[in-house]
């Protein structure tokens, strides 16, 4: 192709997700937002194939060999680390822009997180390394709680990490844990009907793209049930669960954002620091609160960043 053709092509960016594109439009406005700051907008200097996997991680290796054949200029793998280890195999030299909730050195995206030292860097929510806040949240909402439940996905990559991050703090607490698995609409039904049988004072909901695309289902479930749910995205307290803790995930979708533009400016994902939160944002539902008959300590209150009434 003639060069002066070659000079108007758009770079194409490929956007792999875990989860389903229902509730994205935030996050996607944060994505869209960091390109913005490096110069680059969706249509006129830059085109987006987008890719999502609904849920079902076993399409995410097909999902990102065909962005691989595209091929895309960078790839970005968003709201877990299972999008981007999938893009991690499928190429060693198109770069890998992460975006997970997980350790990604313990989830083998990088080796440090000042050094990635590949070509994969990116952004984390540190959501998961979060379930002894949660927990210390509920507990001081419910100080007489013997026993508190968690809904996984048993079909996640970060099942077992979910469940280790909240185990010892339970055990100092002197908690008793009790796991129920939904991966199905039907499931998640089920779980919350199970719930009962587990004598538990509050669900925590796990960090998991599938969860944050039922937020509405699960919020209205909760509610239906009277249970106290606390959940790692604001989206969840804005959909009617009770509170959420966690990092902003439009922030860091706006990181990822920016660590793309900066890659196809030049810049070498090897030299890019993992991204860190800075902010921890928690927000209270207290009309859900109201409804379930639950007092939030004035402490809790003041310290919220957002109360939605």
């Amino acid at each position: 192709m003639p060069f002066p053709a070659r000079a108007q092509q758009k770079p194409v960016i490929g956007f792999l997700d875990s989860g389903a594109r229902t509730n994205m439009e935030p996050n996607l406005a944060g994505f869209h937002r960091g390109l913005g700051e490096m110069g680059f907008t969706e249509g006129q200097n830059v085109a987006i194939e987008y890719r999502f996997a609904g849920g079902h991680y076993d399409r995410l290796p097909a999902l990102a060999a065909e962005l691989v054949r595209k091929p895309v200029a960078v790839i970005a793998a968003t709201r877990s680390s299972a999008p981007a280890l999938a893009a991690k195999a499928a190429t060693k030299t198109i770069p890998i822009v992460f975006q997970s909730g997980g350790d990604p050195v313990k989830d083998g995206l990088v080796a440090s997180l000042n050094r990635p030292g590949s070509n994969v860097t990116g952004a984390t929510r540190q959501s998961i390394e979060l379930g002894a806040k949660r927990l210390g949240l509920l507990r001081e909402m419910i100080p007489k709680a013997t026993a508190v439940a968690l809904l996984l996905n048993p079909t996640s990559p970060q099942s077992g990490s979910n469940v280790r991050e909240v185990e010892e703090p339970m055990r100092l607490l002197g908690l008793q844990l009790h796991v129920l698995r939904a991966k199905t609409e039907p499931e998640l039904a089920a779980a919350f009907t199970a719930y009962a049988e587990t004598k538990a004072a509050a669900m925590i909901v796990a960090n998991d793209p599938l969860f944050i695309g039922w937020s509405g289902k699960i919020a209205a479930l909760a509610l239906q049930h009277s249970i106290v749910t606390i959940a790692p995205e604001r989206l969840y307290a804005a959909a009617g669960c009770l509170l959420s803790y966690g990092a902003s995930l439009p922030d860091s979708f706006r990181q990822v954002g920016v660590y793309v533009g900066r890659i196809l400016k030049g810049e070498k994902p090897a030299d890019l620091p993992v991204s860190q939160p800075v902010k921890f944002e928690l927000v209270l539902n207290l009309k859900t609160a109201k409804a379930l008959g639950v007092v939030i300590p004035d402490r809790l209150i003041a310290l919220a960043d957002e109360v939605i009434e």
